[in-house]
């Protein structure tokens, strides 16, 4: 790939902020069916933006927030929601472009994610299997692996799932799934730890949800800054559906989404609407063994800002009635623990912190697979703290393996969760 970037800098302060771009992401048309007319999707920058509440007003507006400063964020928004932003009494900022293009080849395009998939399975068939779990909406196939011995048997034994890219511009998180797949198969045998875990757990990694828009977003080799998947909402109207406001739990509950085709927290016709979606949903549904989710714990990778969060984004309620206040000890406990895991001396640490500490969300993979399942689900926003969504591929190994001591910290705590904060399992 090559990389474009944006260089935010807010015209009227001259503060300059490095953040992901393709060559139009000052004003680039939401995507749509040829000859149809949408609203233009552009780079602001919203001062006076400090609290949660704040930042939850914003996105009410349709706009996505993309990055968060201390007093300021970052958004996609079309004119019309920066306009409504301007009506909050917030000062809107437009964005200036700077590119440059280096070579990004270290990421993996789709093909060449398949291809190394693929390898690893046929280097250790006796620990890893390939499947798919649906396809997307132009057709490609969702690839998931499970990694665990007797792989071909399903055991009973404490399950863990891995996923990443539910939105297309966030291309480390593939990287990410694929160093879990290296990391648990080239360990096996290597490493009496990751030999441990992958003997006592049966581990599945969803690689690519949106392989479409992570496709469409690096095309022509330079990237469109897409967040979306591909799919057609009618005639006249922009594509896509931002597949992390589409699962059922209190699926547009809040003021967490949007429900108009331009925005880019669209969340789409119904729950599920969404093929992507859908199949992730299905998948974990059919881990339900009698009558019992094997499914214990999960991480959703995402881009960018160095957070662990854990439910619930729909409510700034620390413990509402539909989360068990032992449950949320847990959660404070291995996202601590886990955050403490990542710090370096370059990049500082990971923070830990409810999802709705940054702003409302609604319709996503972590609430629906705690709330649903009661799966322990954590969302890990990568690096870098801010704001590049496009960051250079000399940062994947290192930032993919600063995640190592989390990984394993998981799995480690996948057969009981609960004894984290010193209790046993119900």
């Amino acid at each position: 790939m090559r990389s474009r970037r944006l260089v935010v800098i807010a015209l009227s302060l001259g503060l300059v902020v490095v953040f992901g771009s393709g060559p139009s992401a000052l004003g680039r048309p939401s995507g749509s069916a040829a000859g149809s007319r949408v609203a233009t999707i552009s780079t602001y920058r919203v001062e006076g933006v400090s609290t949660r509440e704040a930042r939850t007003a914003v996105t009410r507006t349709g706009a996505a927030i993309e990055a968060v400063g201390g007093d300021f964020v970052l958004v996609r928004a079309t004119e019309g929601e920066a306009a409504a932003i301007r009506g909050l009494g917030f000062a809107v900022t437009p964005a200036r472009v700077e590119n440059f293009p280096p070579e990004d080849k270290r990421f993996h395009n789709y093909r060449e994610m398949v291809n190394d998939i693929q390898a690893v399975a046929a280097a250790h068939p006796n620990i890893v299997q390939v499947f798919t779990i649906g396809r997307s909406f132009e057709g490609r196939k969702i690839w998931a692996a499970k990694v665990s011995d007797n792989v071909a048997i399903d055991e009973a034994e404490p399950e863990v799932l891995f996923d990443g890219l539910h939105h297309a511009r966030e291309h480390l998180t593939v990287e990410m799934t694929l160093f879990v797949l290296h990391l648990l198969a080239e360990g096996y045998g290597n490493n009496a730890k990751i030999t441990h875990l992958v003997d006592k757990r049966e581990v599945f990694i969803v690689f690519e949800l949106n392989a479409d828009g992570g496709e469409y977003d690096i095309e022509d080799d330079y990237y469109h800054y897409w967040r979306k998947n591909r799919q057609p909402n009618g005639p006249d109207k922009p594509i896509g559906t931002d597949l992390n406001r589409n699962y059922a739990y209190n699926w547009g509950c809040c003021g967490g989404s949007s429900g108009d085709p331009g925005s880019e927290i669209y969340r789409g016709a119904s729950p599920f609407s969404a093929p992507e979606s859908a199949a992730l949903a299905s998948f974990v549904d059919s881990r339900v063994i009698h009558h019992k989710q094997q499914i214990t714990a999960a991480v959703s990778y995402h881009t960018f800002g160095q957070l662990i969060l854990w439910p619930y984004g729909y409510t700034y309620e620390d413990v509402p009635p539909d989360m068990d206040p032992v449950d949320h000890d847990v959660f404070v406990k291995m996202g601590s623990d886990m955050a403490g895991l990542t710090c370096s001396d370059q990049f500082g640490c990971y923070t830990p912190e409810q999802s709705s500490d940054l702003y409302i969300t609604d319709g996503t993979s972590v609430d629906w697979l705690y709330g649903e399942h009661r799966i322990f689900t954590f969302t890990f926003e990568m690096y870098p703290d801010c704001c590049d969504f496009y960051v250079p591929d000399e940062v994947i190994h290192e930032q993919t393996w600063r995640l190592k001591g989390a990984v394993l910290y998981l799995l480690k705590h996948a057969d009981c969760p609960y004894e984290v904060i010193g209790k046993s399992c119900p």
